[in-house]
């Protein structure tokens, strides 16, 4: 059983009619002038200043129309019941449960069928509520936090023992994270304590972007996993907040070693995290690949195999793909940043995705869903740029590469 409540965002809200809005320097606040607005718990939803962010985003957020106001209470309900809620954030849509209780978390791993390795990212209205996931808030953490929450960004710091095994799948470290939507901080703030929320997909699909992907990953069979619906079905209550603005998950960073540790890329890149903190940032790279070994894992996102459409992908040059184009057929499907040139013709069908960085990363799973769709039997990416020289936007590179990579590895 699938609940869906829709949601009608504010014009102004990123990736809606309005257009996106790209934030300057925040605006001087209180006697001091150009102090920084704190995130500890400023990012209420409610017209509240919250800081910027180093990419296209709201720096306010305006209290929801009484009809999401309504529908929020009612999502936050069904947390407190032990259920689960699909609700939008500014990366992709989560899939929520109650991160205090173990037996609702199970739900989540339940429905999406996810390794009980693969750690949960805990979603918080802000600093005051990370405080009590985490055993420790180094000074590390308020930087980042005063630097890009609500937003992007997944801290890893050791896990409060408030926070059940399960959600760390078994490690020491719980990631934390505010999201920058308005709906998802509604609901926080509503049911006034944290929620876990990974995708909402079925574990090693493509993330969802939209309310219909999450219909699509649950709503086949009779809903899964949440409070017990009629006939004893498990159900998941969706809210419906639009189409995700990043498009792509946030950056994990791990604070649990001497030095701070990027495990998955986002939109937020090691640069600007090492900036923000004065020191630097490695990278994990390629060594953040896991592959199931049966220990906890240290961030989610690190399977070999992810973000993955059930055709078979593979990624080629744009020289490749113009010389294979003509032999592929009706069953291929092709994602490009380029059309292909006119005197190349295929039977294939032909999906363009933005060239510009921000946009493709918008895009990357609407479009992967829709090169997977029925009869598809081989998907044909064009590789997109990298290393362009433009830091922000070689930042979302990387991120989309590594999606990319991890949905051309084989199914186990």
């Amino acid at each position: 059983m699938l609940r869906t409540v829709l949601f009608h965002p504010d014009p102004q809200l990123p990736g809606q009619s309005g257009g996106p809005e790209r934030p300057g320097k925040p605006e001087a606040s209180g006697a001091s002038g150009g102090e920084r607005p704190r995130a500890a718990d400023s990012c209420a939803p409610f017209g509240q200043r919250v800081p910027a962010v180093p990419y296209r985003s709201a720096r306010h957020l305006p209290e929801p129309p009484n009809e999401a106001r309504d529908a929020v209470r009612t999502a936050a309900a069904v947390l407190r019941a032990g259920g689960l809620v699909a609700f939008p954030t500014e990366t992709v849509y989560g899939l929520g449960a109650d991160a205090r209780s173990a037996q609702a978390v199970a739900r989540v791993f339940a429905a999406k069928g996810r390794p009980s390795t693969n750690p949960l990212i805990v979603h918080v209205t802000g600093i005051d509520m990370a405080r009590g996931c985490v055993a420790e808030w180094p000074r590390r953490a308020s930087l980042l936090a005063n630097a890009f929450w609500p937003g992007p960004l997944s801290i890893i710091l050791p896990r409060a023992a408030m926070i059940p095994d399960i959600v760390t799948g078994g490690g020491p470290g719980v990631a934390v994270r505010c999201p920058n939507h308005p709906m998802a901080l509604a609901l926080l703030f509503e049911f006034a304590a944290p929620v876990v929320g990974p995708s909402a997909n079925r574990s090693g699909n493509i993330s969802p972007t939209t309310a219909a992907h999450v219909r699509e990953e649950f709503g086949g069979q009779g809903g899964a996993g949440g409070a017990g619906g009629e006939g004893g079905e498990m159900a998941v209550h969706v809210l419906d907040g639009g189409a995700s603005a990043a498009g792509i998950e946030s950056t994990v960073v791990s604070l649990l070693g001497p030095v701070p540790r990027v495990l998955r890329p986002g939109v937020i890149s090691a640069a600007a995290l090492a900036e923000a903190l004065g020191e630097p940032v490695e990278h994990a790279g390629e060594h953040g690949v896991v592959a199931g070994s049966g220990q906890a894992m240290p961030a989610p996102g690190m399977l070999a195999s992810h973000y993955a459409p059930h055709a078979p992908a593979v990624m080629v040059s744009l020289a490749e793909l113009a010389a294979m184009a003509p032999g592929l057929t009706a069953g291929a499907a092709v994602v490009t940043h380029e059309p292909l040139p006119e005197s190349v013709k295929t039977a294939a069908r032909v999906i363009v995705v933005p060239a510009e960085a921000e946009r493709y990363a918008k895009a990357l799973y609407a479009s992967l869903r829709q090169a997977d769709g029925p009869g598809t039997e081989r998907i044909v990416i064009a590789r997109p740029p990298r290393n362009t020289g433009d830091a922000e936007a070689d930042a979302i590179w990387e991120a989309i590469w590594d999606r990319l990579t991890r949905a051309c590895v084989p199914r186990g």
